[in-house]
């Protein structure tokens, strides 16, 4: 370890160590990047995403709360959906007009149960090829959820809801058409995609205005995978509520993102992509005007690319390096704009010299890898203003 590298550390731990953390601090360290040393970047983002107060003291009191509220989630959400599932005609002469599955109300519970089981199937679907380059998805977490895996409780859990519906039916479509189907793990123990399936379903049934919309899934994946592997092992083991969390909280901020009816309104993603556009034209109106000239709209990429927060552009540690920076910025994601732009700028001369087919591919599969380089240019454009 690099003498400099020793003394960032000791210049978080310094500012994470006062009984009430200084938030500007905090978020000028983040910006350059988080040590992953001793769990700093997971505790940096549950500060900077709003999960954590900046009183030190208050921590303890706040976490087990909110892990407690988790599972109170799991119980409403799936275990007792589950088991009024698993009794349905064990006592068949209980079962009223109300409780009875064919009841036509779109307000009876299994209505609302079979309507859950679509967005679940959904879930389920994205889940499962969630960076398909990467083992540690499919890998078994270390702490299972101990609510749902419990052998004395017979009820349905999420597994085998979609076991159920899509075993007969699409296994083989599925298989066939290239896409990875991960292996289910023996009872007792639960991948780590299983857990992101889990956290999007409770998402899903809290938020019922937005429920889960396909893209979801790329944004719950850094976060869990940041806080599933914290060297605190005692943080690690609550990865699964700490994510929740943050994730809500994360999408409390972008959600209008996912919602079509905002596309055009100030806060949605068509008034952001034009963002983009009018600050390549401030920074370069060269490469602005062919961009213009070849007719190729910021929808044709820069839609993912905020849409996302740059995570199916560049490798799983590099969204994470991106995210430390947007995370940090407190103006919240116009340091992404800036990306956004400084990506453009940083392939220019391809961009001039391409016609539209080699431009798209170009913005489509983006060729830099080298994050640094864009973070550096995004600042420098910052600073330029």
């Amino acid at each position: 370890m690099s003498r400099l590298h020793r003394s960032r550390i000791a210049d978080f731990q310094e500012v994470l160590g006062e009984p009430t953390v200084a938030l500007d601090k905090l978020r000028d360290l983040c910006f350059s990047g988080i040590p992953f040393d001793g769990g700093l970047r997971c505790l940096c983002w549950k500060i900077l995403l709003n999960y954590l107060p900046l009183e030190r003291a208050l921590w303890s009191s706040l976490l087990k709360k909110q892990r407690d509220l988790y599972s109170q989630f799991l119980k409403e959400m799936i275990i007792q959906p589950g088991i009024a599932k698993a009794n349905l005609g064990v006592s068949r002469e209980d079962v009223t007009l109300e409780d009875h599955p064919l009841n036509p109300n779109p307000d009876s519970r299994w209505n609302t149960y079979f309507k859950d089981n679509e967005v679940l199937l959904q879930i389920d679907k994205d889940v499962r090829r969630l960076y398909p380059d990467m083992a540690f998805f499919q890998r078994p977490t270390d702490y299972p959820c101990l609510l749902i895996l419990d052998p004395q409780n017979e009820f349905e859990t999420l597994r085998k809801r979609v076991e159920q519906t899509t075993l007969k039916s699409q296994t083989v479509a599925r298989n066939r058409s290239g896409v990875t189907n991960y292996e289910v793990l023996p009872n007792g123990c639960e991948a780590h995609w299983e857990v992101v399936e889990r956290i999007l379903f409770i998402y899903a049934k809290l938020n019922p205005g937005i429920a889960y919309v396909q893209g979801m899934n790329e944004i719950v994946g850094p976060l869990y995978y940041t806080f599933a592997t914290d060297p605190n092992s005692e943080w690690k083991e609550h990865a699964e509520a700490d994510t929740f969390f943050c994730f809500t909280n994360l999408m409390a901020e972008i959600r209008d993102n996912f919602i079509k009816s905002l596309d055009d309104s100030q806060c949605g993603i068509t008034y952001k992509m034009e963002k983009v556009y009018s600050t390549l034209k401030e920074k370069d109106v060269e490469l602005y005007l062919k961009l213009q000239e070849q007719n190729i709209k910021p929808q044709f990429f820069a839609f993912r690319w905020l849409t996302l927060l740059l995570s199916q552009e560049f490798l799983l540690p590099d969204v994470i390096r991106i995210w430390d920076s947007l995370f940090a910025d407190d103006k919240r994601f116009d340091f992404l704009l800036l990306v956004c732009c400084a990506m453009l700028t940083l392939i220019r001369d391809q961009l001039l010299e391409g016609d539209f087919t080699l431009n798209m591919r170009l913005l489509q599969d983006y060729p830099i890898s080298d994050v640094h380089l864009i973070l550096k240019k995004a600042k420098e454009l910052q600073d330029s203003k």
